[in-house]
């Protein structure tokens, strides 16, 4: 393979890369605890987008309600995780052919 066709090939995998990393920006999931009381919803690229608290979930205690909003993070960020591996092994699956 001669450099010129390396070199083109590594700035088209750089592109589906960057288009792969858009995409993930545009995506998002839901991190759930308590039942629905506490909703986290985040980005593929992990930015936060809010924060929901149900009314009825304030009355567990401020240490409870901090154990549960980093419950519903985990399980946002783990939601994350599993897109993004889809993503972008989506694009580099032809790396490993």
């Amino acid at each position: 393979m001669d450099m010129e066709t390396l070199m083109a090939q590594a700035q088209d995998l750089q592109t589906k890369i960057s288009a792969a990393q858009d995409s993930l920006a545009q995506q998002q999931v839901k991190g759930i605890a308590e039942n629905g009381g506490i909703v986290v919803s985040m980005t593929g690229k992990y930015d936060i987008l809010s924060v929901i608290i149900r009314p009825e979930t304030l009355s567990v205690g401020a240490e409870r309600l901090s154990q549960l909003v980093a419950d519903a993070y985990r399980d946002a960020k783990e939601k994350a995780d599993v897109l993004i591996e889809k993503t972008m092994s989506a694009v580099t699956g032809s790396l490993s052919e």
